[in-house]
């Protein structure tokens, strides 16, 4: 099966999890795109929706879903949202398409985070793909340095810009071995808003396509 008919297997197995007159948070990448797409099939269960990118709110609004924002709700029942990698234990890296720092505070304010990705996503050690960094400009060369120190490979994203109006470093050859102590001591840095690691606060539920079927973690 194709990728994209695994993630459209995927999105659609998560409208189920959707209960009627929800707020809903909705992240943001190739397969929330095609969620989106699928949820008139359950417009009347759905509120208004909180977004995590200035991409997925114009979808949002496209498809005549009513957006609101984060401060205007508290917490938010459910939470929709893919991840470039995941392990057995929920962990994910995030921040792929840039908007991991909204995709995160969205995710800790929500009572449930439901990740849905396709089997290629799945990894027994997170970090072949380059954990995304969202860095105040000012400070890229000493985010970068300790980056350096930690063993990565630190590569500015080129002609990016987030949502928030900074930068995003890529960090490539990273071993992450501790998952949640790596997050805490990046987030710590002064000049990282955060970090692609979504390890301290991991999904509740994580839905893999693999083609044949839809499996629950």
């Amino acid at each position: 099966m194709h990728q994209d008919d695994k993630k459209t297997q995927v999105a659609e197995c998560a409208l189920e999890f959707i209960e009627t007159r929800q707020v809903l948070g909705v992240g943001s990448g190739s397969t929330v795109n095609i969620f989106i797409g699928m949820l008139d099939k359950i417009r009347t269960k759905i509120e208004a929706c909180v977004s995590s990118s200035n991409a997925s709110t114009k979808l949002l609004k496209e498809n005549n879903f009513k957006v609101v924002d984060l401060k205007e709700i508290g917490k938010i029942p459910i939470y929709v949202d893919g991840a470039d990698e995941a392990n057995k234990s929920l962990q994910l890296i995030k921040g792929g398409g840039g908007a991991l720092t909204r995709e995160k505070i969205i995710s800790n304010n929500s009572e449930k985070f439901i990740c849905i990705i396709d089997d290629s996503k799945m990894v027994s050690q997170l970090g072949k793909f380059p954990l995304p960094i969202e860095v105040i400009p000012m400070a890229q060369s000493a985010v970068a340095l300790e980056m350096i120190k930690l063993g990565g490979r630190p590569v500015l994203r080129e002609n990016f810009t987030t949502d928030n109006g900074n930068i995003i470093l890529d960090v490539h050859n990273l071993k992450i071995n501790e998952p949640i102590e790596l997050e805490q001591k990046i987030n710590n840095l002064a000049g990282v808003v955060t970090n692609g690691l979504f390890a301290i606060k991991p999904a509740n539920k994580l839905l893999v396509a693999d083609g044949n079927s839809v499996k629950e973690m």
